[in-house]
C-alpha cells in the first residue's frame, strides 16, 4: 500500500515540476518549428477561403465541416473532434475534444462568436498542455474580416 502511494506522490510532484516549468517567467521561450509555422499559415489561408465563401453567421460545426473539406483539397491531413485525455495528479479524470488536429501537431479551436474571451484563449492553452503540442490557432468566424478573428496561442 505504501509503494502505490509513494508512486502517486512522485507522479503529483512530477506533473506539479512540469507545471511550474510551464509557468516560469524566467524560462526560455521558444517557438515552434519552421513546419508547424508554416503549417498554421496554410490553414489560416484556408479559413480565410472558408470565410470569403460562407461569411460570418453560421455554426461552428458548418466551419468545421467546411475548413474539413478546405484542408483536405489542399492536401493537408487533419482529425476532427479529437479526443484529449484530461488527468488530474496523475488520475485520468475524462476526455474533452478539441476541434482540428492538422497533420498531428498543429490544435485548431474554431468558433463562431461576437468576440473572443479570456477562455477561449485558455482553451487553447488547455489543450496545447494536454496534447503536449506547441502550436495552436483559434479562429472566429463570426467577424467581418477573418484577419481579426485569428489568434495564434504558443506553449510555451
Amino acid at each position: 500500500m505504501q509503494d502505490a502511494e509513494d508512486r502517486t506522490t512522485s507522479k503529483d510532484n512530477r506533473q506539479e515540476r512540469q507545471d511550474a516549468e510551464l509557468h516560469d517567467p524566467d524560462r526560455v521561450r521558444t517557438e515552434p518549428d519552421a513546419e508547424t509555422d508554416r503549417l498554421a499559415q496554410e490553414v489560416i489561408g484556408a479559413a480565410i477561403e472558408v470565410h470569403r465563401a460562407l461569411g460570418p453567421g453560421f455554426l461552428e460545426s458548418l466551419y468545421e465541416q467546411a475548413m474539413s473539406i478546405e484542408l483536405g483539397l489542399r492536401g493537408i491531413s487533419l482529425q476532427r473532434q479529437v479526443p484529449v485525455a484530461v488527468n488530474y495528479k496523475g488520475h485520468s479524470i475524462g476526455e474533452s475534444r478539441l476541434d482540428l488536429l492538422v497533420e498531428g501537431k498543429l490544435v485548431v479551436e474554431l468558433k463562431a462568436v461576437d468576440q473572443f474571451a479570456p477562455i477561449h484563449t485558455a482553451q487553447v492553452m488547455s489543450y496545447l498542455k494536454a496534447t503536449r503540442h506547441r502550436l495552436g490557432l483559434l479562429i472566429n468566424f463570426n467577424v467581418v474580416r477573418l484577419k481579426d478573428g485569428v489568434k495564434r496561442v504558443v506553449l510555451s
